[in-house]
């Protein structure tokens, strides 16, 4: 497993009982989380000094709870990366800590690279793979089905003094934007994604990890550029081994281009502990 263990403005502080205790900067939230089934909380005294609980509601979904008052949104850094965090529905923050691992693997690739990179980042959310990219130099083309994550974004590109740097925004179905860099001809050297277990696109149209994946990275190996840098695949769909994605990732870009196949588990530490969170799991093709 790969752990997220540089990061200076977010902790996780405690996790038991279905929850973990976590600092993002100065604020302190409670948010639910299913790999944690253990009932014995290191630091009870800490859980007195939460600013927010996300509770879950039987009829599913869920609201915070707020136990202070907190700011609209507020920002934290990783390494030279600023984001912005919001409490949002359904436990969001709009950051998933975790994903630091995969920034950081990007960015010495990137750097290493020694040579221009353009890189499709899918389902690109609020664009921390986004701010990653171009911090180490290349062109980005962040495509996300959501308006309101493009403009997030945005935000983050902004906040990490990045808004200088070559990116396109485009609010679209991935799909749909893919097919049509394939009629256009357009090429990059890397591609990322980040796909949901399920979701809708902006039109209605239905994703659904399982039935999808397969079809999307093979779609996506007709956009790659002859001499490729990296091809990753994140997920968080329950139920899914890495070496599902690894076995995807063989069939597809390394049957096309030479290269390495690997996969793995991302994690988060827990503060002065041996404990670590098991966040998701990655898929990769590097050349």
């Amino acid at each position: 497993m790969e752990v997220a263990k540089d990061w200076v403005d977010y902790e996780i502080i405690d996790m038991a009982n279905g929850e973990k205790l976590e600092k993002w900067k100065d604020i302190i939230l409670v948010r639910p989380d299913p790999q944690i089934i253990w009932k014995e909380k290191q630091r009870p005294e800490e859980w007195k000094k939460q600013n927010a609980k996300y509770n879950r509601s039987k009829t599913g979904g869920g609201s915070w709870e707020y136990k202070t008052s907190l700011p609209k949104s507020w920002q934290i850094k990783y390494k030279n990366l600023t984001f912005n965090i919001k409490p949002m529905g359904f436990k969001h923050t709009g950051l998933f800590p975790e994903q630091a691992v995969n920034w950081d693997w990007m960015i010495n690739k990137i750097k290493n690279s020694k040579r221009e990179i353009k890189v499709l980042n899918l389902f690109a959310y609020t664009g921390g793979a986004t701010v990653a990219c171009l911090s180490a130099g290349a062109s980005v083309c962040h495509v996300d089905s959501s308006k309101g994550m493009v403009t997030w974004a945005k935000e983050n590109v902004e906040s990490s003094n990045l808004g200088d740097r070559p990116v396109r925004y485009i609010v679209d179905d991935v799909i749909k934007f893919v097919n049509r860099e394939i009629r256009r001809g357009n090429k990059y050297h890397a591609i990322i994604m980040d796909p949901p277990s399920y979701g809708r696109g902006a039109n209605g149209e239905v994703w659904q990890f399982e039935d999808n994946i397969y079809d999307l990275v093979d779609l996506c190996s007709k956009v790659l550029s002859d001499n490729p840098l990296f091809f990753l695949i994140n997920s968080y769909t329950t139920g899914i081994s890495s070496k599902v994605l690894e076995n995807i990732l063989n069939l597809t870009i390394e049957k096309e281009h030479n290269g390495k196949v690997y996969s793995g588990e991302i994690g988060l530490p827990m503060k002065n502990s041996k404990l670590v969170l098991p966040c998701g799991i990655y898929g990769r093709w590097e050349n």
